[in-house]
Formats: structure tokens, C-alpha cells, sequence
């Protein structure tokens, strides 16, 4: 895929809100003379990266944060555009990066920030950005910032290369649970997953060995049934976190050495205190007797292009369930909180 130059203008369309009260999406408004976040020398220093936004994906953190009552309106300075994950050409950057005015790159901003990737410019830091494979569509690569790290970083630091370990991903139909499938498998696992029974199909055509339908079956049971007929878990990723009863009968059907990693949690009194109870009831007195790891995606640049490798010889695959418009980053929005997309949500905010 060649690659040229962009320009720099002076302005750029962005989607902004002032205020998330009532949900992100319906704050949105679309500015096609917004500021470009600051760009020179000194903005960018050593290590920082103007990119020109082909595609984003969006992620629930994109709006759940911000939403947060009366705390959200501080997370950043407003206006503001939502978006973590991007896909697009270096438009300048600081002289360590190693990046060149015109390449092809894709990855993840740190956190929400006044620039974010629902616009046509951002500034991403060095760790986060990494190059695009050839051949690697932009849209795709926008997908793998945050899921396909989050998914990367649970499981292959906990889990044997090659060996064959066993990994349970509660919720494989989602952007973090396509991702985790697939990478268990490029690293040599047995997955078995659990989704609903439209989803089914897709959990095993992405490779997983075993597909729970939680619709039918009680999913605890069902792993341990699974343990027992095929050998205990070596490691759980819990994609969903809305019961804690995985977490306390997880030691029937996993290792003594297994870990449990949870990524996703309903926003309720009720999350919070069986959290807390994961982290600080001790095993002896009847806690977990299991490691327990809320994970909290960090960017890394090897990491980030092991995925685009991956996702270029075909052994990884982004899931996407629907791509969108700039124009219609607000439906984007809606497709999203349904909390039932297969897979990544993609918005296209520049052809090319």
C-alpha cells in the first residue's frame, strides 16, 4: 500500500462534545473547522506522533468514562472528541520516534483526551503507534489498538507458548473476546469460550475448540464439565465479569498455577463490592483461591506489531460489525451501547 506525504492544514473536522449528561452520543456534534491539537517541535518532542485518522474503532471505554456522573466532566478538557484506536499516515513527528512523514501506521491513544480519534488529526505517544503491515486494511488495523492488546496482554504473559495450555474466555463474541481467540490459538492453546447462540458459529469459525452457549447452559458447570473430560484450565479471561460465581468456583476447574484475569464489569454498588472482595478476601477464610488480575490495557509497541504480523499472514482476523461513515459516528455510538456487536465497531474518518 503506497503511501504519500499529507499535508497539514490549518483546520480539521472533528466530533466534539461539551457534556456527556444523557449519554455521549446524543452530545456529539460534528465541527469541519475544529483546531488540530498542537503539532511543532516542542509539542511533540521526542516521542510523540501527529497522525492523520483514516479509521477508528470505537470501545466502551470511549464513552463509559466520560459518562461517569459528576467525576466524567473532569476526565478531559472540553471540547473534546471521543476515541482511543486509530489507523492512519504520520502527518509529523518527534525525531526518536523512528517514523517517517507519510507512513502507514495503527494503534491506541493512552487514555480519553481532548484529541481524540473520532476526528481527523490526533497526537498519539511513540509506544502506541506502530507500523502497518503491508497489505493490512487500515479499517482492520483500527480495530486492533485497544481490543487486540487487552486480549494479547491477558493471555500470552500468562500462559506457556506452544504448550498447548488450556484457556476458558468468558464472552468470545465481543471486540476483546474475537481478538482473545484467535491469539490463544497463534500461541499454541485449547480455548474454550462462552457466547450466546447467534454467536456460536462465529466463536468456533475464529478457532475455538469449545463454545459454551450461555443461553442454554449454566456456564460454570459447563467449564467444569469441560475440566473434567478434557483437563483442568491454565488460565481464565473474563471478558464479561457480571457474576462473580466464576470467580469463586474457578478453582474446581483450574490449575493451582492458573490465573484469573478480569477485563469487563457492570457499573453497579454490587461490581464494586465483589471486586473488592476478589482482591482482598483471603483463600484461607473462604475467599478465591486463585490469582486474581483486573486488567488495565497498557500501549506497547512490539506487542502492537506481533498483532499486525499476525493479522497480515491471516492468523488473526478483525471481527467487525459494521463500519460507518464520519457522518454517522453518532449511529456508531448507538450500534454500540447495544452491548451486543460482534466484534469491533469501525468509523471511517478519511478515505485514503
Amino acid at each position: 500500500m503506497a503511501s504519500s506525504k499529507p499535508s497539514i492544514p490549518s483546520v480539521m473536522t472533528a466530533w466534539h462534545f461539551t457534556s456527556a449528561q444523557g449519554g455521549l452520543d446524543k452530545n456529539l456534534t460534528l465541527n469541519t473547522s475544529a483546531p488540530l491539537p498542537s503539532h511543532d517541535a516542542t509539542s511533540l518532542g521526542k516521542d510523540k506522533v501527529l497522525v492523520q485518522v483514516l479509521a477508528t474503532s470505537l470501545n466502551p471505554v470511549d464513552h463509559k468514562i466520560v459518562e461517569i456522573p459528576v467525576a466524567g466532566r473532569f476526565v478531559v478538557k472540553t471540547p473534546a472528541s471521543p476515541g482511543l484506536d486509530f489507523a492512519g499516515r504520520v502527518a509529523a513527528a518527534g525525531n526518536e520516534t523512528g517514523l517517517k512523514n507519510g507512513q502507514l501506521v495503527f494503534g491506541r491513544l493512552d487514555g480519553p483526551t481532548q484529541f481524540g480519534t473520532l476526528a481527523e488529526y490526533t497526537v498519539a505517544p511513540k509506544p502506541g503507534v506502530a507500523p502497518l503491515p503491508e497489505g493490512l486494511d487500515p479499517k482492520d488495523a483500527a480495530c486492533a489498538g485497544t481490543a487486540g492488546l487487552t486480549a494479547y496482554q491477558c493471555i500470552v504473559p500468562n500462559i506457556k507458548r506452544n504448550a498447548g495450555d488450556r484457556v476458558f474466555i468468558n464472552g468470545g463474541s465481543g471486540g476483546t473476546g474475537t481478538f482473545g481467540i484467535q491469539i490463544a490459538k497463534a500461541v499454541g492453546c485449547y480455548v474454550t469460550t462462552s457466547c450466546s447462540a447467534r454467536n456460536v458459529e462465529l466463536c468456533k469459525a475464529l478457532g475455538a475448540d469449545e463454545v459454551i452457549d450461555y443461553t442454554k447452559d449454566d456456564v460454570v458447570e459447563a467449564v467444569k464439565k469441560s475440566a473434567e473430560n478434557g483437563g483442568k484450565f491454565d488460565l481464565i479471561v473474563d471478558n464479561v465479569g457480571n457474576s462473580g460465581k466464576l470467580y469463586w468456583q474457578c478453582h474446581h476447574f483450574t490449575s493451582q498455577q492458573a490465573k484469573y484475569v478480569q477485563v469487563g464489569a457492570p457499573a453497579s454498588a454490587y461490581s464494586a463490592l465483589d471486586m473488592a472482595m476478589k482482591f482482598l478476601w483471603p483463600g484461607l477464610i473462604g475467599g478465591g483461591k486463585r490469582q486474581f488480575q483486573f486488567w488495565q490495557v497498557s500501549s506497547k509497541p512490539e506487542q502492537l506489531e506481533e498483532i499486525g504480523r499476525w493479522m497480515a499472514e491471516g492468523k488473526v482476523k478483525a471481527v467487525v460489525e459494521e463500519v460507518f461513515s464520519m457522518q454517522d459516528a453518532r449511529k456508531a455510538f448507538e450500534k454500540l451501547r447495544t452491548g451486543r456487536t460482534k466484534g469491533k465497531v469501525v468509523v471511517v474518518v478519511k478515505d485514503g
